[in-house]
C-alpha cells in the first residue's frame, strides 16, 4: 500500500523536472531547519530508536541520509527531525563548481531507479565551512551524527588531488562527526583511478596524519563496479591506514537492466543497484574486519534487512527516499 507521501506529494514532485524537484525539496528543508515549529511537524516521521555504536560514534538508528541529497549542508536540523540516525552531506570540493551540463538528472520509475552526471556541483568547502560554523552558533546542530563527504575538485588534475582533499578536509573536520572520502564517483573524469592501491595509499597516508591529529574517523566510498581482485586492493591499503568504514557503494556504470531507449550517460542507483551493492557488502564482510555502510537499492524494510544480513553495520537512503519519501525510514525501524 502506497504511503501518503508517493500517493499526494510524489505526483507532484515528478510532474517537474527532476532536478527543479529536487532544489524545491531541498529549499523547503532549509527554510523548515530554521523554524522551531516546522521542525516540531517533521519529527512526525521520527522512526523508533535503536542506537548503535561505530567507530566512536553514537547512531540513535542505523538509518542515514547518503551524500548527494544535501550537497551543500543546507538542511541538516530537517534531516535530523526526520529521523535519521546520522546525516552525511557533500560531496563537497575544494573548490566551488557548477557540475555537467543541464539535463543531467533521469527518473527511472518503470526500474526504480535515477541516472545522474552531477558532477559534484557544490558551493565549494569555504562557503560550506562558513555555512556549518553558523550552523552550529544557532544552536540548531543536531543530536546525531554528521558527515561530510568530499572529493576532487574537477579542475584539479589527478597527481594533485592529495591536496584537493587535504585543503577540504582542513576547513571542514571541525564540523565533522567524520569525513567520507569519495574516490567513485563515475562522473568526475578520473575520479575512479583513485582506487587505484598507489594513488589510494598516497591519499590515505596524509589524510590519515589529519585524521590522527583531529581524531577523525575516516571513511572510504567505493564503486559497485570493482572487481574482486580491485575490492582486495582497496580493502588491503585501507586496512594499512586505519580506514574505520567502507561505504558500499557508489552509483554504478552498469546499465545493463535499462532498457536502450531509457537509457542516459551517468551513475545509476536505486533498484538496479540493490543485488551489486549487497554482493560488494557481503564480500567486504567477509574478506575485512573494517565496518560496512551499505548505500544502494534499499527501498523497503525487504531490502534494509537484506544489507544488515549482509554484514552491514549502518545503511544510507538516497534514491529510496526519493521513490518512497520519510515513511519508509519509520518502516524499516519497525522490522528492525
Amino acid at each position: 500500500m502506497k504511503n501518503g507521501y508517493e500517493r499526494f506529494i510524489r505526483p507532484l514532485l515528478f510532474s517537474l523536472d527532476p532536478e527543479r524537484a529536487h532544489r524545491f525539496t531541498i529549499e523547503l528543508l532549509r527554510c523548515a531547519s530554521n523554524f522551531d515549529l516546522a521542525l516540531r511537524v517533521l519529527r512526525f516521521f521520527q522512526p523508533p530508536a535503536k542506537s548503535k555504536t561505530l567507530f566512536g560514534l553514537t547512531f540513535p538508528n542505523p538509518i542515514g541520509l547518503a551524500a548527494g541529497l544535501d550537497k551543500n549542508g543546507v538542511a541538516i536540523p530537517a534531516w535530523a527531525a526526520i529521523g535519521f540516525g546520522f546525516i552525511e552531506i557533500g560531496t563537497v570540493t575544494a573548490k566551488a563548481q557548477p557540475g555537467n551540463p543541464k539535463p543531467r538528472i533521469f527518473r527511472l520509475p518503470e526500474q526504480q531507479g535515477l541516472i545522474n552526471r552531477l558532477g559534484f556541483n557544490n558551493d565549494g568547502a569555504d562557503a560550506i565551512a562558513e555555512r556549518l560554523r553558523r550552523l552550529r552558533s544557532s544552536g540548531r546542530w543536531p543530536a546525531v551524527p554528521v558527515g561530510i563527504n568530499i572529493g576532487k575538485s574537477r579542475a584539479t588534475p589527478l597527481e594533485q588531488a592529495t591536496d584537493d582533499y587535504l585543503y577540504s578536509f582542513r576547513l571542514l573536520g571541525d564540523f565533522a562527526d567524520y569525513i567520507a572520502l569519495n574516490i567513485s564517483s563515475p562522473n568526475t573524469p578520473g575520479l575512479r583511478e583513485l582506487q587505484e592501491p598507489q594513488r589510494l595509499s598516497e591519499l590515505l597516508q596524509a589524510i590519515r596524519r589529519e585524521a590522527d591529529a583531529t581524531r577523525k574517523p575516516v571513511l572510504v566510498k567505493i564503486s559497485p563496479d570493482l572487481s574482486s581482485s580491485e575490492l582486495e586492493a582497496v580493502l588491503a591499503v585501507c586496512e594499512e591506514n586505519a580506514v574505520a568504514g567502507i561505504i558500499a557503494t557508489n552509483t554504478t556504470v552498469d546499465h545493463s537492466s535499462i532498457p536502450p531507449a531509457f537509457d542516459e550517460e551517468g551513475g545509476l542507483s536505486g533498484a538496479p543497484l540493490r543485488q551489486k551493492s549487497t554482493t560488494l557488502v557481503r564480500e567486504i564482510v567477509g574478506k575485512s574486519a573494517i565496518p560496512a555502510i551499505a548505500s544502494g537499492g534499499i527501498f523497503d524494510a525487504e531490502s534494509a534487512q537484506e544489507k544488515f544480513q549482509a554484514g552491514a553495520q549502518l545503511i544510507q537512503l538516497y534514491t529510496g527516499f526519493v521513490y518512497r519519501g520519510p515513511r519508509l525510514l519509520r518502516e524499516i525501524m519497525e522490522k528492525l
